[in-house]
């Protein structure tokens, strides 16, 4: 019988080319990382390039303790390039790159089998070949799983067809609120941020939305429940990847079984915590005991 939760990560892994050097990047990897430092068995599931930067990404998150399933392509490793305008990050994301080329294993497909939550976002399906292999991936998933659909817009790598289908896959969605104006238009939703909420979840069946607005504060609707946090006011030195942290701590409480406003407190925390830092990826090791609390 297993101990811990099994989560994973699919979609694009990168390096985030920061003003100050490069970070890993990328969504589901960052997610995976967040899940596994509180308490999650966490994988991987990408792709890389035969190149330095490929091998500074195995490098880095064997150091994390991640399980990897990075396919070996024959195209560059991701890389973005990220300009800072008031600590909010600006991204150029550049393609083709080995992100967009992930197939499924038969050792994949049985992860899948054992997957009680996994998260994927509508970038990595800009390409039709990982736009296959997360679906076939998700539709593996137990019934029983959290299928979280981080919507992550990025330039123009979205459509209507796609993020339609992708929500029909899923059954959690985590928007932020620049992503709400542009959804909500595009599907012709009405009224305000949380009748919009509202209607998302009903007509996708969802258990339950995440909707965070920057320093605004967040929301975690059910629909049964409501829940509201406040963003605590901290020292900001960038916000990369504060919304998969976000995602990721809300995940294991759920995963856990703790009520909804716990689940979006330890959210809130973790996230702030990672603004204080540089990078998606900071060392837990010393706060740990505080921020996690309620795991």
């Amino acid at each position: 019988m297993k101990t811990k939760s099994t989560v994973v990560g699919i979609g694009e892994i990168l390096w985030d080319l920061l003003p100050q050097g490069k970070v890993l990047g990328g969504a589901p990897a960052n997610f995976a990382y967040h899940a596994n430092q509180l308490g999650a068995e966490s994988y991987v599931i990408s792709a890389i390039g035969d190149d330095e930067l490929g091998r500074e990404i195995l490098s880095l998150l064997s150091s994390f303790d991640l399980n990897l399933k990075l396919d070996r392509v024959p195209h560059t490793t991701g890389v973005v390039n990220v300009t800072l305008k008031d600590g909010i990050p600006e991204y150029e994301i550049l393609q083709p790159v080995a992100w967009d080329f992930i197939t499924l294993t038969p050792e994949h497909i049985e992860l899948a089998k054992q997957t009680d939550a996994v998260c994927f976002g509508s970038l990595a399906q800009r390409n039709e070949v990982s736009r296959k292999a997360i679906t076939d991936f998700v539709k593996l998933v137990p019934d029983s799983a959290l299928k979280i659909f981080d919507i992550n817009l990025r330039q123009s790598f979205y459509s209507k067809e796609l993020l339609e289908s992708s929500l029909q896959l899923a059954n959690v969605l985590k928007i932020n609120d620049d992503e709400l104006i542009v959804v909500a238009k595009m599907f012709g939703w009405e009224g305000d941020d949380e009748a919009i909420c509202r209607q998302i979840i009903k007509a996708y069946d969802l258990r339950l939305l995440a909707y965070t607005c920057g320093t605004k504060g967040s929301y975690l609707f059910t629909p049964e429940e409501k829940s509201f946090k406040e963003t605590p006011i901290v020292e900001v030195k960038d916000t990369v990847g504060a919304g998969d942290s976000f995602t990721a701590a809300m995940t294991m409480g759920l995963l856990n079984k703790r009520p909804l406003g716990e689940c979006h407190e330890m959210a809130v925390k973790i996230s702030a915590f990672v603004c204080t830092n540089h990078g998606a990826t900071p060392e837990y090791s010393n706060i740990i005991e505080e921020l996690i609390g309620i795991v």
